[in-house]
């Protein structure tokens, strides 16, 4: 009797599949939602967003949802605010006595401010109201306070 011996061949021996790790530089693309569904900000048409894991360089929710991904997987993430842009502050909103603006200011409701610290750094603040003695400012992140929601491809492990 004659016996045939087979080897069997592991089709994964010699291929490592490499997952995003901390320290590693990396290219994605994404698009970012609000629970309703508005598109608040996207990498689509634009070269990816590149950034190095661990780095502090994104929101913390993001670069958790890259941890772990594979070259050309997509994935979507829930983002809550403690992971994001933080907890909408109230002590963050402020009133400023119109008297303390520069004489040619006209601030309307809506409109962006770059505020300088005595410190020397800068904020950004959104006018939320104006009355003849105040201007009120919210100093929040635009997107401090809300669940967002990400479409996340990573195209490359640098």
């Amino acid at each position: 009797m004659a016996y045939m011996f087979f080897a069997l061949q592991n089709p994964t021996r010699g291929t490592h599949v490499s997952q995003a790790k901390k320290g590693d530089a990396v290219e994605v693309h994404y698009t970012g939602k609000l629970e309703d569904g508005t598109v608040f900000d996207s990498s689509s048409g634009r070269d990816p967003l590149s950034f190095t894991l661990g780095s502090g360089q994104v929101i913390p929710g993001f670069e958790g949802a890259v941890v772990g991904m594979e070259e050309g997987e997509t994935r979507s993430r829930t983002i809550t605010p403690d992971e994001g842009y933080g907890a909408h502050r109230e002590d963050l909103v402020v009133p400023i006595p119109r008297n303390q603006l520069p004489p040619e200011a006209n601030p309307e409701v809506g409109q962006r401010l770059e505020l300088h610290l005595r410190d020397g750094g800068v904020i950004q603040a959104l006018v939320i109201a104006v009355d003849e003695n105040n201007v009120v400012i919210d100093a929040n992140h635009p997107l401090a306070g809300k669940t967002l929601v990400f479409e996340i491809e990573l195209v490359k492990i640098l």
